[in-house]
């Protein structure tokens, strides 16, 4: 848990350190006939910290449930507010991808980044809400 903390952590940084590329070439003149090559190195970049951020998401959503079943009667309630505080970041980071996936051209890479994100939401959304109830049932 740890060690999925420090990293999620880490994240922030590289996630700001990735748009900046992004944000700069918005500002390159549509003439300029580097201005796609360059765009799409930078949405593709702007991409790969939200997918790293969900990915992990997923592992402490999984660890979350993990501490949801085996847990303290103390502790339980943190494993719920972890899953749905998880939840709602996996949904945010996904946000972060799919409004960079619409601009990029390679619609192959797009499609690839928004299939993979597609499937972790429909698998760790779910999961996140059923550790919630499970725990809402516990404590009931």
């Amino acid at each position: 848990a740890e060690q999925l903390r420090v990293k999620l952590l880490d994240f922030i940084e590289a996630d700001a350190a990735c748009f900046a590329p992004l944000a700069k070439a918005y500002g390159i003149p549509k003439e300029d006939p580097n201005r796609d090559t360059i765009m799409e190195e930078a949405l593709y970049a702007a991409c790969s910290v939200p997918m790293d951020i969900m990915r992990t998401l997923c592992e402490a959503i999984t660890m979350m449930e993990a501490f949801a079943e085996k847990g303290s009667a103390l502790a339980i309630s943190d494993a719920g507010v972890g899953a749905v505080c998880c939840k709602a970041a996996l949904q945010g980071a996904s946000l972060n991808v799919f409004i960079n996936t619409k601009s990029m051209k390679n619609r192959e890479t797009a499609e690839a980044l928004e299939k993979e994100a597609h499937s972790l939401l429909s698998e760790f959304c779910p999961k996140a809400d059923k550790i919630f109830n499970m725990v809402f049932q516990k404590i009931q």
